[in-house]
């Protein structure tokens, strides 16, 4: 079963000036334990495809299937972990207590939450600054206690819009290698789909990359990123890298004539 199933998405937003169409034509899947990248220029969709997978919104045309579920009954059973471009922490809750909030709402005993907890934070390297709030933390650490966050019900689809956008590039860099160490930690295939604007980060991350055409949403490409893993920083420098960085800059530059 695949993880992720869309078929024929189209996406219409009413606006003063007439239909928007952000979304055409869109049909992708994304298997069991394999990370999609989304990549394209800035208003194609990307995002909104994103919001139409975790039930945020709802497609104009077409069918979207999670784990071979609607998205709503998908979000109901709480089958996937969301992960926005701001951590979205609350401000009067410490590191530990953000990452224990959907364990809460779970109802998950105080014991299993607190061991469930512990882990986490220890899996991305935060287990000394459970009692910090996001305040005092900077912004990469946020960002891990996010990702903590949304890995809390051990779900089996990870969704990241953008999750590394607004840090440094060091910080993003080391996040970057950091993510799919964390989820392999788990021990079970975890199926991620990103969302990003950066060519460098989809390519090292994802197992595929579908390049968009702009306004409406179109997958002009899908690049198969046929890197080993664990992928390390010295990859980075590979002339096979450069190369399939290069593949998608083209994908993108393609004229799409619909």
């Amino acid at each position: 079963m695949d993880a992720v199933e869309l078929e024929n998405i189209s996406k219409i937003y009413p606006t003063r000036g007439g239909p928007l169409a952000a979304l055409d034509g869109v049909t992708l899947r994304v298997a069991e334990g394999e990370t999609v990248a989304l990549v394209g220029p800035s208003g194609c969709g990307k995002s909104t495809l994103l919001r139409l997978i975790a039930d945020l919104d709802a497609p104009s045309a077409g069918a979207v299937r999670v784990l071979g579920m609607p998205p709503g009954q998908a979000r109901d059973r709480r089958a996937y972990g969301l992960v926005f471009q701001a951590p979205t922490l609350f401000a009067w809750r410490t590191a530990a207590q953000n990452v224990a909030l959907p364990l809460t709402l779970a109802g998950s005993p105080a014991p299993e939450r607190e061991a469930r907890v512990a882990s986490l934070l220890r899996l991305v390297g935060l287990e000394s600054f459970g009692a910090a709030y996001p305040r005092q933390l900077s912004g990469g650490m946020q960002q891990r206690v996010a990702l903590a966050r949304a890995l809390a019900l051990d779900p089996p689809l990870l969704l990241l819009d953008e999750p590394f956008a607004a840090l440094d590039e060091l910080t993003r860099e080391q996040l970057q290698a950091d993510l799919p160490a964390a989820l392999a930690v788990t021990g079970r295939p975890i199926s991620v789909v990103l969302v990003t604007h950066s060519l460098p980060e989809a390519v090292f991350l994802a197992d595929r990359v579908a390049v968009f055409s702009a306004r409406p949403g179109r997958i002009l490409r899908q690049i198969v990123v046929d890197l080993p893993r664990p992928r390390t920083a010295e990859l980075r420098d590979s002339a096979r890298f450069h190369g399939l960085v290069s593949a998608a800059r083209r994908a993108l530059r393609y004229k799409d004539e619909g």
